[in-house]
Protein backbone atom coordinates (compact mmCIF):
# COMPACT_ATOMS: atom_id res chain seq x y z
CA UNK A 1 0.00 0.00 0.00
CA UNK A 2 1.49 3.05 -1.26
CA UNK A 3 0.72 6.19 0.82
CA UNK A 4 -0.06 9.39 -1.11
CA UNK A 5 2.03 12.27 0.26
CA UNK A 6 1.51 15.58 -1.64
CA UNK A 7 5.23 16.96 -2.84
CA UNK A 8 4.06 20.02 -0.95
CA UNK A 9 3.45 18.30 2.12
CA UNK A 10 6.72 17.07 2.47
CA UNK A 11 8.38 19.85 1.26
CA UNK A 12 6.68 22.01 3.80
CA UNK A 13 8.05 19.49 6.77
CA UNK A 14 11.22 19.35 5.05
CA UNK A 15 12.12 22.63 5.28
CA UNK A 16 10.54 22.70 8.88
CA UNK A 17 12.54 20.10 9.83
CA UNK A 18 16.03 21.85 8.57
CA UNK A 19 14.70 25.13 10.42
CA UNK A 20 14.09 23.49 13.69
CA UNK A 21 17.37 23.24 14.36
CA UNK A 22 19.14 25.98 12.46
CA UNK A 23 19.54 24.68 9.43
CA UNK A 24 21.16 27.98 7.31
CA UNK A 25 21.31 29.00 3.80
CA UNK A 26 18.37 27.04 2.26
CA UNK A 27 17.83 26.60 -1.28
CA UNK A 28 14.78 24.93 -2.48
CA UNK A 29 15.73 24.35 -6.52
CA UNK A 30 12.19 23.19 -8.46
CA UNK A 31 13.19 20.91 -11.04
CA UNK A 32 10.00 19.86 -12.38
CA UNK A 33 11.04 22.09 -16.12
CA UNK A 34 13.61 20.23 -16.61
CA UNK A 35 13.81 17.04 -19.03
CA UNK A 36 15.49 14.15 -17.44
CA UNK A 37 15.22 15.22 -13.76
CA UNK A 38 16.13 13.06 -10.95
CA UNK A 39 13.54 14.41 -9.10
CA UNK A 40 10.85 17.30 -8.56
CA UNK A 41 12.91 19.38 -5.96
CA UNK A 42 16.33 19.62 -4.44
CA UNK A 43 16.49 21.23 -0.83
CA UNK A 44 20.00 22.50 -0.11
CA UNK A 45 21.00 23.78 3.40
CA UNK A 46 23.87 24.06 5.90
CA UNK A 47 24.93 22.81 8.86
CA UNK A 48 27.76 24.66 10.53
CA UNK A 49 29.50 21.48 11.98
CA UNK A 50 29.34 17.57 11.13
CA UNK A 51 27.22 17.23 14.22
CA UNK A 52 24.90 19.95 13.10
CA UNK A 53 24.23 18.95 9.64
CA UNK A 54 23.86 14.86 11.04
CA UNK A 55 21.25 17.22 13.52
CA UNK A 56 19.55 18.55 10.98
CA UNK A 57 19.03 15.57 9.12
CA UNK A 58 17.76 13.57 12.20
CA UNK A 59 15.33 16.40 12.42
CA UNK A 60 13.77 16.24 9.45
CA UNK A 61 13.19 12.58 9.67
CA UNK A 62 11.23 13.20 12.88
CA UNK A 63 9.43 16.17 11.23
CA UNK A 64 8.20 14.06 8.22
CA UNK A 65 7.90 10.57 10.07
CA UNK A 66 5.94 12.36 13.09
CA UNK A 67 3.62 14.50 10.49
CA UNK A 68 3.54 12.33 7.27
CA UNK A 69 4.40 8.74 8.81
CA UNK A 70 7.30 8.66 5.28
CA UNK A 71 10.61 8.04 5.68
CA UNK A 72 13.37 8.12 3.24
CA UNK A 73 14.23 6.05 0.46
CA UNK A 74 17.61 6.17 0.99
CA UNK A 75 20.28 8.32 3.69
CA UNK A 76 23.91 8.45 2.46
CA UNK A 77 26.69 10.55 3.89
CA UNK A 78 26.33 10.63 8.06
CA UNK A 79 29.17 8.82 8.83
CA UNK A 80 31.47 11.84 7.88
CA UNK A 81 28.59 14.67 8.20
CA UNK A 82 30.10 16.76 5.60
CA UNK A 83 27.06 16.20 2.85
CA UNK A 84 24.59 13.92 4.01
CA UNK A 85 21.66 12.89 1.00
CA UNK A 86 18.12 12.33 1.77
CA UNK A 87 16.37 11.06 -1.00
CA UNK A 88 12.27 10.94 -0.57
CA UNK A 89 11.59 10.19 -4.30
CA UNK A 90 9.95 13.15 -5.28
CA UNK A 91 12.49 15.29 -3.12
CA UNK A 92 16.06 15.03 -2.92
CA UNK A 93 17.64 16.63 0.75
CA UNK A 94 21.46 17.89 0.54
CA UNK A 95 22.88 18.54 3.98
CA UNK A 96 25.95 20.29 3.74
CA UNK A 97 29.11 22.03 5.50
CA UNK A 98 29.64 25.57 4.17
CA UNK A 99 32.75 24.27 2.90
CA UNK A 100 31.83 21.21 0.90
CA UNK A 101 28.42 22.86 -0.76
CA UNK A 102 30.88 25.87 -2.02
CA UNK A 103 33.22 22.94 -3.47
CA UNK A 104 30.32 20.97 -5.34
CA UNK A 105 28.09 24.16 -6.35
CA UNK A 106 25.11 21.65 -6.76
CA UNK A 107 23.27 24.79 -7.43
CA UNK A 108 25.29 25.33 -10.85
CA UNK A 109 25.07 22.39 -11.65
CA UNK A 110 21.06 22.79 -12.35
CA UNK A 111 21.36 25.96 -13.54
CA UNK A 112 17.96 25.79 -15.52
CA UNK A 113 16.47 25.09 -12.16
CA UNK A 114 14.43 27.92 -10.36
CA UNK A 115 16.05 28.25 -7.18
CA UNK A 116 13.92 29.61 -4.13
CA UNK A 117 16.23 31.27 -1.42
CA UNK A 118 14.83 30.85 2.31
CA UNK A 119 15.53 34.03 4.63
CA UNK A 120 17.69 32.75 7.68
CA UNK A 121 15.32 32.83 10.61
CA UNK A 122 18.09 33.81 12.84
Amino acid sequence: MTKNISTDDLLTNIIKGIEDVKGIDVDILDLREIDNRVCDYFVICNGTSNTQVNAIVNSVQKVVSKELKDKPWHVEGTDNGEWVLMDYVNIVVHVFQKHIREYYNIESLWGDAKITSLENKF
